[in-house]
């Protein structure tokens, strides 16, 4: 097979391009006549997103904890409200991997890898990255990039557009996704200008000000990137090596920032749990993990104390050592008692040690006090389910909200709920709608014929089967047909 070369222009990018998942039928690429790409429609983009959230799933690990995912939603939502398009959708997660990234991808879909946001050290500084992605999708540069291939079916282009983000990620993996594009397909050209970044630069700060974030976090943060660079020698990031952090970049966004007064932007609450988390669930060496936190245990704010004991606490619980665990936590829920990780992190550590009946009491205080709290409600729907209790899970589930029922655990935690309610059809049904929300179709087609196979189907059970198996065929199909 003969492919036509495929160009790749990034000039000074924050930024890798997204990929976008493959297999979504019957969507053209509108003829785009101006450079705003206002002509594709808002369902369009959402199909756009989605598809390519799936395909992230299937390749990367996406973070699944609801902690970490709620405070994210919660830093790039007060972003989104303060940016020049407050009612545009948009979806934050945290990828678990340790190198330095974050990118955008159509219908507003912002990752941040784990790595880049244990590297910020303040919470600006990770706002500062989420302001420049939001940027991005607001100011359209994505579908700018689009209009070269405006006559490429998506499927097409979206196999062109994962392989370079695979490439850019693993060598084997992007070169594969190549393979999997169609002979004869239109030179594809993406373009992240100068301009692109100098104006999601401005815009980001802007939307960083207006959020009471500080702006001079963004080129803080810049700076550290480039003088991180000298320290990986001929084993620099991809990320670093492909979309360099300039002088001139610093500079600019420095002068921006000096227009502002200078004042303290203390972090949140929120951001220091979240990171000492994030460091414990990524890091393999829990001992080095724990010397981390205790070297901090004295040093700060009394709260950033609180923190490192957080930290040391958290990584007994990994290491199984539950009475440590649950020692420190008791005296941090007694200091702080209206800090919901900490109530949480007790009620989970009794959970993992299989103290059933105490996590259920925890847990049913901790909502008690935190009734709004999904991270606290997920983690009680999952210790109702291992004690027995399938109906009062049930009812907690369909209490979640609108983002988090979109979610994989969402369809997870309803096919083990139904499981126990020995509703094999519709436990079946939504693991089917788990794996496909996971870019696992296939697997999805298995438990919705699974599903069908159930005695006593209603007519209603049945039509929504039936729809859904076409659908999972006709988008695996079209899949195929690109490989």
């Amino acid at each position: 097979m003969n492919f036509k070369p495929l160009t790749l222009s990034l000039a000074l990018g924050m930024l890798p391009i997204p990929a976008i998942a493959l297999g979504i039928e019957k969507i053209e690429l509108p003829d785009m006549g101006d450079s705003s790409g206002s002509l594709i429609s808002p369902l369009q983009e959402q199909e756009l997103g989605e598809a390519f959230f799936r395909n992230l799933h299937a390749q990367i690990e996406i973070n699944e904890d609801a902690e970490i995912q709620q405070y994210i939603e919660t830093i790039g939502r007060q972003l989104v409200s303060n940016s020049d398009t407050p009612g545009n959708p948009f979806h934050f997660f945290v990828v678990l991997d340790d190198s330095i990234n974050a990118f955008a991808g159509p219908g507003g879909y912002i990752g941040v890898n784990s790595g880049l946001f244990l590297l910020t050290e303040a919470e600006s500084e990770l706002a500062s990255v989420m302001a420049h992605e939001v940027a991005h999708v607001t100011q359209r540069h994505l579908y700018r990039a689009f209009e070269a291939a405006r006559k490429l079916s998506i499927p097409t282009a979206a196999a062109t557009l994962a392989a370079i983000l695979l490439g850019t990620q693993s060598p084997e993996l992007g070169q594969a996704a190549l393979i999997a594009v169609q002979a004869g397909s239109t030179q594809f050209q993406i373009d992240f200008t100068r301009d692109n970044e100098m104006e999601a630069d401005r815009v980001g700060m802007q939307t960083l000000v207006d959020a009471n974030y500080d702006p001079r976090s963004m080129p803080v943060f810049f700076e550290r990137l480039q003088q991180s660079t000298r320290y990986y020698g001929q084993g620099i990031p991809e990320f670093l090596r492909t979309h360099p952090v300039s002088a001139s970049r610093i500079a600019d966004t420095r002068g921006r920032a000096d227009q502002y007064p200078y004042r303290q932007y203390p972090d949140s609450k929120g951001y220091l749990l979240t990171k000492a988390k994030l460091r414990v669930l990524t890091t393999s060496d829990n001992q080095s993990t724990l010397k981390y936190f205790q070297a901090h245990e004295n040093q700060g704010t009394p709260f950033q104390r609180a923190v490192a004991r957080y930290g040391i606490a958290l990584v007994h619980l990994k290491s199984q050592q539950f009475s440590d665990a649950e020692k420190i936590f008791r005296q941090l829920v007694a200091q702080y008692p209206n800090q919901p990780q900490f109530a949480a992190a007790l009620a989970r550590t009794a959970l993992d040690s299989r103290q059933f009946d105490q996590a259920l009491k925890l847990y049913k205080q901790a909502l008690h006090y935190f009734p709004n709290d999904v991270a606290i409600k997920i983690e009680f729907i999952e210790t109702l389910l291992k004690t027995g209790y399938p109906e009062p899970a049930k009812q907690t589930l369909a209490t979640l909200n609108t983002r988090t029922r979109k979610q994989p655990i969402y369809y997870e935690l309803m096919a083990q709920t139904q499981a126990a309610l020995e509703q094999d059809a519709e436990s079946h049904r939504y693991l089917a709608e788990y794996y496909y929300a996971k870019g696992q179709t296939e697997a999805a087609i298995m438990q919705i014929k699974l599903a069908k196979q159930a005695k006593e189907l209603n007519f209603y059970q049945q039509a929504i089967l039936n729809e859904r198996l076409n659908f999972f065929i006709r988008e695996e199909k079209q899949r195929k047909q690109n490989h």
